[in-house]
């Protein structure tokens, strides 16, 4: 065994344009007459449905977990492309590590939870489960990140304002024109959809900041407040609001925060009409993640209305609900909102 035998084979990203997935929105229907996280996975599917298509409503899409290496990259790009997400909140593993690694040419690769991670060790060679990364590619992918970091005016960057440089980057590299036109980063960067990590350095962005600080007395820094001031921005200006949500952590917090932003700024505005999870994460620890939404309708950020909590994996749940949508064809008509050209000097609140 070695570590060419061990990566080759790749993660395909499933494509619900495909006609496998024409009869999703019957399925799904019908799975509203039974129990359980069909029902639930049902009202969540006809809530996303609804929110896009009130052409008052911002959707913002938030990611946690690893969605992009899990093969769902595919599924992002075509809520992109039909405008049926406005922003997007996401983990930097998602955005760098995983989307912007493949826009590098790199892939993701099947592996086995019963694989002796020793021995990957030894080759270089990163598990996510079932998924293998190779350590040395990643490695490709923080020095590239520092290479950006580099070439920019020294200063504090919104995660957004950093990303947007990311697909800057790869527009003016010809080598990756074969990789970037399926890149997450580069498709939001060519729409102007804006993307927000207020994580940042928790991933290989993280790696490459800390090579390019390391090395350089004025250096490139990443403002989390300015994320937080950007996105609560964002609101005020939306109005009517709705949430898609893979998975929980920093990204669910951060965009129902917003809300609460917005008023302490002294600005009025509504909570989020619409909001669906998708988690495997339990209430009863009091963790973040698998809070659920009408415990954040007590914090006036989520309404109660329409707010649906869907307890399955992503990968099962995510292509279903979209797909709903997509072919239902609810994306009709809907305008491009550019967020992106939001955020500039001369913005101002209110």
């Amino acid at each position: 065994m070695n570590k060419k035998s061990l990566l080759n084979d790749p993660i395909k990203h499933i494509d619900i344009k495909t006609d496998a997935f024409k009869g999703v929105p019957e399925q799904v229907a019908a799975m509203e007459e039974m129990s359980f996280q069909a029902r639930n996975l049902a009202r969540g599917a006809r809530i996303f449905d609804m929110m896009v298509r009130d052409p008052e409503c911002t959707v913002l899409l938030t990611l946690a977990g690893s969605l992009i290496s899990a093969g769902l990259k595919r599924v992002i790009l075509d809520l992109i492309e039909t405008n049926m997400v406005d922003g997007i909140v996401s983990t930097g593993a998602n955005i760098v590590d995983q989307d912007f690694f493949e826009a590098l040419g790199f892939k993701h690769y099947k592996g086995t939870p019963a694989a002796d991670d020793s021995l990957l060790k030894e080759m270089n060679i990163d598990r996510i489960y079932d998924t293998y990364i190779d350590e040395d590619e990643l490695r490709i992918c923080d020095d590239t990140i520092a290479r950006i970091a580099g070439s920019l005016e020294p200063k504090p960057y919104s995660s957004r304002e950093f990303i947007i440089e990311m697909g800057k980057y790869l527009e003016e590299n010809s080598e990756y024109a074969k990789f970037r036109e399926e890149s997450i980063v580069y498709r939001c960067f060519k729409k102007g959809v804006p993307i927000f990590v207020p994580a940042f350095s928790d991933c290989s962005a993280g790696f490459g900041l800390v090579h390019h600080q390391w090395n350089n007395e004025e250096h490139v820094s990443i403002d989390s407040a300015k994320d937080f001031l950007e996105l609560t921005k964002l609101k005020i200006n939306a109005g009517e609001t709705g949430l898609l949500m893979i998975g929980g952590g920093v990204p669910k917090n951060f965009v129902q925060d917003i809300v609460v932003s917005a008023e302490i700024l002294g600005e009025e505005v509504k909570m989020h009409k619409y909001a669906v999870q998708i988690t495997v994460a339990d209430e009863r620890d009091g963790g973040l993640s698998g809070s659920t939404l009408r415990e954040a309708h007590s914090w006036g950020k989520v309404e109660s209305n329409y707010e649906q909590m869907i307890f399955s994996e992503a990968t099962i749940a995510m292509p279903l609900i979209v797909a709903y949508a997509f072919h239902r064809q609810s994306f009709k008509g809907r305008a491009e909102k550019g967020f992106n050209g939001l955020f500039s000097e001369e913005f101002i609140v209110g």
